[in-house]
């Protein structure tokens, strides 16, 4: 039998190969896996807090918190948002003394932890400060001063802490503005500052809206700030009632709330973006240059620059740099004080460990991603990055929370004690907590690198019959290598700055650094909180150069697509 029947019987069975962008069940399961696992501490919260509505009384005070909370989250939004976006405009609209230097000094400030600023500032101008000594030296005991200790200083602390936020997203805005459409209301009569207020403002608006975003974040998920200036916020709130009258379930309320507030603020976000769509389109043409600034009006613009820069950074490293050595010349051993290096050593060990497991499971995620699996697995990708926006003290209650109700299901399934304090007694609480928080930058590094890979890469690699776990170790992580760089070194940072979680979840004994400077702070022992704090700032320094260099090679490449685009 040779016909084409014969031959058909005769052909051995050829081996399916899966198509690129179908999925691997294995590995979309491990990525709805984890966004379970991240997710389950914040719906934790959740259900303890609406399901214990009417349960407890509700903590003294808490409208107030909700108006101080409400009033500092709008005060420094408007002053990060005057800093950040007159800076922007000073320093691309302008030419001034220094201009090339300071565009990229004033991000410093990021690397400076608002806890910091904010002692540092009480030791200036409190009562027992230099500046309320010289006044009541000049013009007597009576001379009225205003209380430092207090709502409009903590405002003015944290907006020079986070302003460069909204300077470095507006500042890009306008250089990435199209040439053409400045110059078209330039052309029809419009000034700078007009074209300014009616054409470049409403294309800039999504970029301010994100820095004021992150601002409003930074400023509700801070915890040590606030209570250097007296400022009860409901994050305040929510530990003070946790750790004060052990009232769980007035606490996670508290924390719903907190949470509320975090959604208003994502929700705001996207309300000053509106409904309008803002696509820039090439074309040539000068667009906004410069304007050289000549005498006293580039040395005012230079002055502006510098009196931010000084305030925001040059001038507390100064303070700290002379309590340092102040403490080091009158006790050298404080330099070699075991506490010392044991809490930097925690520091750097938790910081280390959660680096490691966000950039895993990161780069775990981004290979679900690349290997297919629908809208599920991307829908459960982008939940696993929803713990960035989420208070510190919500995501310490919450895995309290969430590792109690498994001590129930344990001892119910005939376990006694359940997990036992093997997790919340221990520094595994720290590090669950820390994924949560900072699993968002990691992911975001690595799957920008993972996007660069053309999928053929990926699709020549499973023709050739090479199994998903070989693809990732041969393929994607050696071309994702400066994406997971840089995911470590923002997770390093953040975790090393990190101090509501700790403060909630640490076992007996467990101090970091951070917690250390929050501790001899309060206390008023700012020469001893000097060195310590010192490191924080030189660890956080590096990562602000890293984002500077690659911004001004982002920059760079987009001044020469200008000057090649037809």
């Amino acid at each position: 039998m040779t016909g084409p029947a014969a031959l058909a019987e005769a052909r051995p069975p050829e081996r399916r190969v899966r198509a690129y962008g179908v999925g691997r069940p294995g590995w979309s399961a491990l990525v709805i896996a984890v966004a379970v696992i991240i997710a389950t501490p914040v719906l934790a919260v959740v259900l303890d807090g609406v399901g214990s509505i009417g349960a407890s009384t509700p903590p003294r005070g808490l409208a107030g918190m909700v108006v101080t909370t409400l009033a500092l989250m709008l005060g420094v939004g408007a002053g990060s948002l005057v800093v950040g976006g007159g800076l922007a405009w000073l320093v691309t609209a302008y030419r001034f003394p220094l201009r090339n230097l300071l565009v990229w000094l004033l991000v410093l400030p990021l690397a400076m932890p608002a806890y910091v600023l904010g002692f540092i500032f009480l030791s200036v101008f409190d009562v027992a400060g230099p500046v309320q000594s010289f006044l009541r030296s000049a013009f007597g005991a009576g001379v009225w001063v205003p209380e430092v200790r207090s709502l409009p200083a903590a405002v003015l602390v944290m907006s020079l802490s986070l302003y460069p936020y909204v300077y470095l997203l507006a500042r890009s805005a306008l250089i990435e503005q199209s040439a053409g459409t400045y110059d078209a209301a330039r052309t029809l009569g419009a000034s700078r500052g007009r074209a300014l207020r009616r054409v470049l403002l409403p294309l800039a608006r999504p970029s301010l809206a994100a820095g004021l975003a992150l601002v409003m974040m930074e400023t509700l998920t801070d915890f040590a700030t606030v209570q250097y200036f007296n400022v009860q916020t409901v994050s305040v709130g929510v530990y003070l009632v946790w750790k004060g009258t052990f009232d769980f379930h007035a606490a996670t309320q508290l924390a719903v709330l907190v949470l509320l507030f975090a959604v208003a603020v994502l929700t705001g976000e996207r309300a000053l973006r509106g409904r309008a769509r803002y696509h820039q389109h090439g074309g040539r043409g000068q667009g906004l240059q410069p304007e050289l600034l000549r005498g006293a009006r580039g040395w005012a613009a230079t002055a502006a620059c510098v009196a931010a820069l000084a305030a925001g950074f040059l001038i507390p490293v100064a303070q700290l740099l002379v309590w340092a050595a102040g403490q080091l010349f009158s006790d050298a051993s404080a330099l070699t004080d075991a506490r010392f290096a044991d809490y930097l050593v925690n520091s750097l060990m938790v910081a280390g460990i959660t680096a490691a497991s966000c950039v895993i499971l990161s780069m775990a995620i981004g290979h679900a991603i690349r290997l297919g699996g629908g809208r599920l697995v991307s829908f459960a990708a982008q939940l696993t990055t929803f713990g960035y926006a989420v208070p510190g003290a919500v995501v310490g209650i919450g895995v309290l929370l969430s590792f109690a109700a498994a001590d129930d299901a344990l001892e119910r399934a005939g376990v006694p004690g359940g997990t036992g304090l093997v997790v919340t007694g221990s520094v595994l609480g720290i590090l669950y907590a820390y994924v949560i928080r900072f699993i968002a930058p990691a992911y975001q590094s690595v799957s920008a690198s993972l996007e660069k890979i053309p999928p053929t890469v990926t699709f020549s690699a499973l023709s050739l019959g090479a199994a998903p776990r070989r693809i990732l170790g041969r393929v994607h992580f050696p071309l994702a290598r400066p994406g997971v760089a840089v995911a470590v070194m923002l997770v390093v940072i953040d975790a090393v700055k990190e101090l509501p979680i700790v403060l909630l979840l640490r076992p007996f004994g467990f101090t970091t650094t951070s917690v250390w400077v929050y501790e001899l702070a309060r206390e008023n022992f700012w020469e001893k909180a000097s060195l310590p704090a010192l490191v924080i700032v030189a660890v956080a320094v590096v990562p602000v150069f890293v984002l500077v260099r690659q911004t001004r090679r982002n920059e760079s490449l987009g001044i020469l697509a200008k000057e090649v685009r037809p």
